[in-house]
């Protein structure tokens, strides 16, 4: 075992510190050694960087650590302003001593990756195939006789600290908690090659259980703040209580309702505690809502580590913008600390984020991430932010071209290098830790084509990973969700590799229900094979209905009120000139672009939103509802609205209750008539015997109506129509089941109450007169 004697020859430290903060403790740790130091060239890289390393040198006889302290004078350039400088902190300093106990440290071990607690003391281990030079830095809690902490670096020894490419060190006695951890990397510069060391920036472990950095989502004053590891063995396991059980909801079963966890109550209209609004614990307090709604999985909007300053590094058109969705991972085993209540930290974070399970769990409703693997927050060469991969092995983390160029398959700069045996395991790694520590229920991959793809960019038949996750053990029992496209156009919906395990999200689903509603021609059978769960993508080998995600609005693109009120995107507000969204849209306004009081355009707009519903909710497979359609939010057109922390993306309580009688009252119902009739959700694709199409002219394209029953083994079958003419249609209703009669449960045409009612108006006859655009649903009761 060695001894470090820590020496203050040659050390300069920082007067005025960046704050960083101790993970479960409310004091501060400011890093001493820490300054923002930037290339002001077009390229300038926005990592963190180190002002000056503290000297070690090994010693056989125990140390102190001394460090140095005095005046410093300050150069400051501001980071944003029009010739996008960095600060620079250029310090001189005279002596002052103080002293700190000595740090003893071995070889370590190789495994597990990320920090543990071995022999009395912590484990470090890292892996860098490329480094030539490996630096642990530490952070320790305040010990009193210090005003500002400062990083203890440890250089490690390729000829003790290393095992293969994997860079280890064990601390004796260090403390269980309140430590913040990084590296500093050295290798190879050869740009060409794919390497991006800069042995400058103190990087975050990739396997950095909890992270550290700024306490307040969207404080502006902590705009810059480095982020760094931290850890906690000194917290009690959480208690998830005697009774607890999961849910396992079968798949066949699930209603899911995308959410995004801060704006389901950031809004000052949620009723919250100001310290709750935007968290973990402010999602608990709205359980009752999901219950009154009648969904039984959420859909959490991206939720690990990420910043939500990315637009605002350097100026830019964005850089008004704030990331309030979240796709921009730090890293990928830490909850959002920023979702903690009351800027409690990442202790907290982790703590209070199982207990939003723990209640979700308790209420019947599963859990599933969206989970960004396919790209970090690193972003791309010309602007680069290094905060981890990029500086640890790049050419390992990312996809790179043969000029040493960095792929974007992603839209955003860089594409995780997924199939590579070492960020595969990451990958798996992290998937594992969120169902073993978190309870969590599922995953839906975001851009999951990348993850289908080899290290150069070419597609793979048989991706290793997406096997490897279909058939691990710890996964097994959760729900595994592709968004089957990306950026570089791999599209593979209804061809995704699967192993009979992968469901897909269903783009052509949300495109055929869109295009049929809003009254395209030539839809009637497109629509008729979307609603019975879309065989003609997922019939093939042992795939089920229920691989079909269905869904026709999601967070990216037009709320469900939107996509009934614009034909045209609104997007001025991204800063982008209107570029940015899709185009795509299948959307109409019903007469009016925006909002209007005219009460026929405002009245048609209410029952398509109902058809939608409708259609949604008894097609085969599982539907998927955006959060806050429940009661017709609108982001004023805007598309494409993830840089706004503000009402368009926040959910609107006021309005909810101002619809809870009429819009809420139609979308909850129908949700639970769904989970209450085993016809829309069948194990297997519909027989003959399953349904009935009442139609006999399937060639013509003019034709925008389809009526069909779905046939219940109890004889309570479900007749559905819809007309998606400008003109009413007279509809012939066939004979019910024997010794049953028709009841109508919805006909979207009529206003609340009548709407929908749960246990069926009687007297429907031998024809039913449909207004344009609408729909209806009978039931064959005795």
């Amino acid at each position: 075992m060695d001894t470090l004697n820590l020496s203050p020859k040659g050390t300069k430290m920082l007067k005025h510190p960046l704050p960083l903060y101790s993970n479960c403790s409310k004091f501060r740790i400011n890093a001493s050694a820490l300054s923002h130091t930037f290339d002001p060239s077009p390229a300038y890289d926005m990592g963190l960087k180190l002002s000056k390393k503290i000297p070690i040198r090994l010693s056989s006889n125990p140390a102190r650590f001394s460090k140095t302290r005095g005046s410093v004078n300050h150069k400051t350039t501001n980071a944003y302003d029009q010739r996008a400088q960095g600060r620079v902190l250029e310090e001189e300093a005279s002596q002052m001593t103080e002293t700190t106990p000595s740090l003893k440290t071995s070889q370590g071990q190789a495994s597990p990756l990320g920090v543990s607690e071995v022999d009395n003391g912590i484990n470090f281990a890292i892996f860098s195939q490329h480094a030539t030079a490996v630096t642990l830095c530490l952070s320790l809690p305040n010990r009193g006789d210090s005003s500002d902490g400062g990083m203890i670096e440890l250089p490690l020894d390729p000829l003790a600290n290393k095992t293969g490419d994997i860079w280890h060190m064990h601390i004796k006695d260090l403390p269980r908690s309140n430590v913040l951890y990084g590296y500093r990397i050295d290798g190879p510069q050869g740009w060409n090659q794919g390497h991006r060391f800069d042995k400058n920036i103190i990087l975050i472990d990739p396997y950095a259980k909890l992270v550290e950095g700024r306490r307040y989502f969207g404080d502006s004053s902590e705009k810059l703040s480095k982020v760094l590891g931290t850890y906690d063995f000194d917290s009690l396991p959480f208690d998830w209580g005697d009774n607890y059980k999961l849910p396992n909801i079968p798949e066949k079963d699930l209603v899911v309702y995308e959410m995004n966890v801060r704006a389901f109550t950031a809004d000052e209209s949620s009723g919250l505690d100001s310290d709750i609004r935007g968290t973990y614990l402010g999602l608990i307090e709205k359980i009752p809502h999901l219950l009154e709604l009648g969904v039984n999985a959420v859909e959490l909007l991206p939720v690990f580590e990420f910043d939500e300053f990315e637009f605002q590094r350097r100026p830019n058109p964005r850089d008004h913008m704030i990331n309030t969705w979240g796709y921009s991972t730090i890293n990928f085993f830490s909850p959002m600390s920023r979702y903690a209540s009351g800027g409690g930290g990442p202790c907290k974070a982790s703590w209070e984020f199982k207990e939003m399970v723990k209640a979700l769990h308790g209420a019947g409703i599963e859990v599933i991430l969206d989970v960004v693997y396919n790209h970090t927050n690193e972003a791309d060469d010309n602007y680069p932010y290094t905060t981890s991969f990029r500086g640890i092995d790049n050419k390992v983390y990312y996809m790179v071209d043969g000029n040493g160029q960095l792929l974007n398959f992603s839209g955003c700069g860089n594409t995780l290098n997924c199939n590579h045996p070492v960020v595969m395991e990451l990958i798996l790694d992290s998937l594992r830790h969120w169902v073993v520590e978190y309870h969590v229920d599922g995953f839906r991959f975001d851009l999951a084509s990348v993850l289908c793809r080899n290290s150069d960019g070419s597609p793979l038949s048989a991706p290793p990973l997406i096997r490897a996750i279909a058939k691990d053990a710890t996964l097994s029992r959760c729900k595994v969700i592709a968004e089957p496209w990306d950026c570089g156009g791999l599209y593979l919906v209804g061809s995704f590799p699967n192993w009979d395990r992968w469901a897909e999200w269903n783009g052509k689903y949300r495109d055929d229900i869109r295009r049929f509603i809003k009254g395209d021609a030539g839809m009637k059978g497109t629509l008729a094979t979307r609603v019975s769960g879309s065989a003609d993508l997922y019939r093939v080998n042992n795939r089920k209905p229920y691989h079909s995600v269905n869904f026709v609005i999601a967070h990216d693109g037009f709320t469900l009120y939107d996509l009934v009120s614009y034909n045209n995107k609104h997007n001025e507000a991204n800063g982008e000139n209107g570029n940015d969204g899709s185009n795509d849209n299948f959307s109409w306004n019903c007469g009016f672009e925006g909002e209007t009081s005219n009460a026929s355009i405002t009245a048609l707009r209410s029952r398509q939103m109902k058809n939608f519903q409708l259609v949604l909710m008894v097609s085969q497979g599982v539907p998927m509802m955006l959060m806050g359609d429940e009661y017709g939010h609108t982001r004023y057109g805007n598309n494409n609205s993830y840089g706004h922390d503000t009402a368009i993306n926040n959910f609107q309580w006021a309005q909810l209750f101002a619809q809870k009688n009429t819009h809420f009252r139609f979308f909850s119902e129908m949700i639970k008539f769904r989970r209450s009739h085993g016809v829309f959700s069948h194990e297997n694709f519909l027989e003959n015997n399953d349904v009935t199409w009442h139609e006999d002219n399937w060639d013509n394209y003019k034709s925008r109506f389809l009526a069909f029953t779905l046939h219940d083994n109890d004889g309570a079958d479900v007749y559905l129509a819809f007309n998606a003419h400008d003109f009413s249609v007279n509809v012939s209703i066939p004979p019910a089941p024997s010794k049953r009669h028709w009841f109508r449960v919805v006909d979207t045409n009529l206003s609340s109450p009548d709407d929908f009612v749960p246990e069926g108006v009687p007297g429907v006859g031998s024809t039913y007169n449909m207004a344009p655009y609408s729909s209806i649903l009978l039931e064959a009761k005795s």
